[in-house]
């Protein structure tokens, strides 16, 4: 069988924890953060974890992680 190819986008943005389970960045803490509330900014501070439901799809994105 050839191998499979990762996918490029998901690579750079998803990475596996310690006990299987996908993390990511939130998005939204990039730029124009002076219109946005202390507590929104701290929400997004922490790190976002992929749902189970999508871990199936997730894994053939990112098959040898």
């Amino acid at each position: 069988m050839p191998k499979l190819k990762s996918h490029s986008g998901a690579k750079k943005r998803f990475s596996f924890t310690g006990t299987g389970k996908l993390s990511y960045r939130k998005a939204g803490r990039g730029h124009l953060l002076s219109c946005k509330s202390p507590s929104r900014l701290r929400k997004l501070r922490k790190t976002g974890y992929v749902d189970d439901t999508q871990m199936e799809y997730m894994r053939k994105l990112l098959p040898y992680s």
